[in-house]
């Protein structure tokens, strides 16, 4: 069994939801870890675990970002941690996303981008992600809407990940 890490200088876990049902609001997240174990470089069957600071997200807007860390929203003081737990088969990861201590089955699109030697002759691996999730069902209710009676933050959460590992 190897273990891998994620090298979080070269990867980017992030998300876009829309606003006002107009147009899209991204953010990610800037503290994050993870490990995968695998049996060899094609990731067949391997186990994905990570995690993700709450307190760290980014939208590049402050005020959004304090708003959404708060109890209304992600209670990153309660709820510190976002974490998934799962099995990479094929082009497919599944498992256990947890958000708010409620914790759900998801499925993200995998592409496995490639493996090589990095800089100091130690052994990468690429990976693109890509999902969908909705929010309400993690307990994220907040729900307003604007005078033309559009919802101010989509119900639909699109989940990107650019993770490049290091074999440990």
């Amino acid at each position: 069994m190897t273990q891998w890490s994620i090298d979080p200088g070269h990867s980017q876990i992030g998300f876009k939801v829309k606003h006002l049902g107009i147009a899209n609001v991204s953010g990610y997240f800037r503290k994050f870890s993870g490990t995968v174990y695998s049996d060899d470089d094609d990731f067949k069957n391997a186990t994905v675990n990570f995690n993700l600071d709450v307190q760290s997200i980014d939208t590049n807007n402050t005020e959004r970002d304090s708003h959404l860390i708060s109890p209304i929203f992600f209670d990153a003081v309660q709820f510190p941690t976002i974490s998934f737990h799962g099995v990479l088969v094929n082009d497919t990861l599944t498992g256990e996303l947890t958000i708010l201590n409620t914790t759900r089955a998801v499925t993200l699109q995998v592409d496995h981008t490639g493996t090589g030697i990095g800089r100091f002759n130690d052994h990468r691996a690429g990976f693109e992600l890509s999902g969908t999730v909705n929010r309400k069902d993690f307990g994220l209710h907040f729900h307003l809407l604007n005078e033309a009676g559009n919802m101010v933050v989509g119900d639909n959460v699109k989940l990107s990940g650019e993770i490049e590992l290091i074999r440990l």
